[in-house]
């Protein structure tokens, strides 16, 4: 399995949307829409302080009756970020999201500067492209031995 540089190499337009924490969680929703994502990192200059996600909106603003014009997304963010290096593998991800309970693991370099974004979707669609390589590896090497 590919380790997490190699995947972001494979994917080298993948651009990673972010927003400061004085951004207001009204602009954060726009963000999310217009980039058709359900979640970005809070950075601080270049260093990850948080994940704002549209659940952090959902239990921390809608619930709450807080208005998402006033409220900065620092107050609100999950300031908890579990993150993952480029050399780990794609297994490795997917045991932290599942053990962390997260669906998104900023991948920091050995600066700690983020150098991309990792989502539970990106892991399943490289598992089931490992399984499917896998399995035409096999047929290949059955047809072979008939």
């Amino acid at each position: 399995m590919k380790t997490v540089g190699q995947w972001l190499e494979s994917n080298p337009h993948r651009r990673v949307v972010s927003v400061p924490p004085d951004t207001t969680v009204f602009d954060a929703l726009g963000v999310l829409a217009r980039h058709d994502i359900g979640a970005m990192p809070v950075l601080e200059g270049d260093r990850v302080i948080g994940i704002f996600s549209e659940r952090d909106y959902a239990r921390h603003v809608a619930l709450k009756g807080r208005s998402s014009r006033d409220t900065p997304v620092r107050d609100v963010m999950t300031r908890k970020v579990w993150c993952v290096a480029p050399d780990r593998t794609m297994d490795d991800v997917m045991g932290l999201m599942t053990g962390h309970k997260v669906r998104h693991l900023p991948v920091l370099d050995e600066r700690q500067r983020m150098v991309g974004l990792i989502s539970i979707g990106d892991v399943v669609k490289e598992a089931i492209s490992d399984r499917d390589f896998t399995i035409h590896q096999l047929e290949a090497y059955i047809a072979g031995s008939l």
